[in-house]
């Protein structure tokens, strides 16, 4: 069985060391690289990874930088690489601002390896699983369609509704929904839940008016019934 491919961005020596040994132990291939450039390079010559490990402070750009242009489709076939940042700013405008930009996660350093391994185990299953067939639904990475009209989804409204499309007419706590789709280190509740939930919904009745696919379990959570 293949080996799952990680892509490692880290200028330090000492911290790629240490995060490449740590996943190789764990059964991943690494493939390590220091500039970005050398990033983008291999992004776009080599066989696509299943996840990148992003440090931010490099030393010809901004690490996020890479994360936007995956993100805006600049390399199309990688829009959706799980992306992990690693930054050595911890403060929560640091935080969101890698989160809004396209990362998945975000650990501060200091690091434990463990944590980081835990987390792109995580990641890994979130990506892999693959969506359910609901009727309506017509997913193609990330496009979306329902009863044949596009969806204009934000990044949170597409992880939410990829993730109720993964199981339909199971409920989904609020707790469950948080954890996949703002990830371990989001500092948000139950409320953020339920205002993409709203939104979400708003853009979906507007797709297919004559439908509301996402039911609420009072004190239960969500669920996407035919």
């Amino acid at each position: 069985m293949a080996r799952l491919s990680i892509l490692l961005l880290e200028d330090d020596p000492a911290i790629a060391d240490t995060v490449a040994f740590a996943l190789r132990r764990e059964g991943f291939e690494v493939e390590h690289r220091a500039w970005l450039a050398e990033a983008r390079e291999r992004l776009r010559a080599g066989p696509p990874p299943q996840l990148l490990v992003l440090d931010i402070g490099l030393p010809d750009g901004h690490g996020l930088d890479l994360c936007r242009e995956l993100r805006a489709g600049g390399l199309s076939h990688l829009a959706h690489l799980p992306v992990i940042v690693l930054s050595a700013r911890s403060e929560e405008m640091d935080r969101v601002l890698g989160l809004e930009l396209g990362a998945d996660d975000y650990l501060a350093k200091p690091f434990s390896p463990r944590e980081l391994v835990a987390r792109v185990r995580a990641l890994l299953r979130r990506a892999q699983a693959a969506p359910a067939a609901a009727p309506g639904f017509v997913v193609d990475g990330s496009r979306v369609r329902l009863d044949g009209q596009l969806l204009n989804l934000t990044k949170l409204e597409l992880g939410l509704l990829l993730r109720l499309l993964q199981a339909p007419q199971r409920i989904h706590s609020r707790e469950t929904l948080l954890d996949a789709v703002w990830g371990t280190s989001a500092d948000s509740g139950d409320r953020t839940v339920d205002t993409h939930i709203k939104t979400l919904r708003a853009k979906l009745r507007e797709a297919a008016p004559t439908r509301d696919p996402i039911k609420t379990h009072r004190g239960l959570g969500y669920s996407l019934e035919p």
